[in-house]
């Protein structure tokens, strides 16, 4: 017998403006039901899994004890500009000067994640 991961749960203080963000990381809307001040947000992702956004009162405080290791579709270095310019973050860069490694970046909320190297990065370099 197996377990299937239905959603990734995010902690938040403004669910509404956090699962705006990862709806331009991810590049899939929100709900069509969401709306600014909802304590709750959701994101669909095409595999089933869902991205779901959660008010709290409490504030986080310390490093995520898991967190999202994306792989884009484009250089990994375009991305990390891209989701900076959606008000991400730099906290650790783990990029070397051969092209491998990857960019641990932090969302508005200060959740961490990886950006790593595109598919055709990592095969050029195979």
């Amino acid at each position: 017998m197996t377990s299937v991961v239905q959603n990734f749960f995010f902690d938040c203080a403004d669910a509404y403006e956090l699962g705006r963000f990862w709806s331009g990381v991810v590049g899939k809307p929100m709900a069509d039901d969401d709306v600014p001040g909802d304590p709750e947000a959701i994101i669909e992702m095409d595999n089933g899994v869902t991205l779901f956004f959660g008010q709290v009162p409490e504030p986080k405080t310390v490093k995520n004890r898991i967190h999202l290791c994306l792989t884009p579709d484009i250089p990994r270095d375009e991305e990390v500009e891209r989701l900076l310019k959606l008000g991400a973050t730099l906290l650790h860069d783990r990029r070397n000067p051969d092209g491998t490694g990857w960019a641990v970046l932090g969302d508005p909320e200060g959740n961490e994640f990886c950006v790593l190297r595109s598919a055709a990065e990592k095969a050029a370099t195979a």
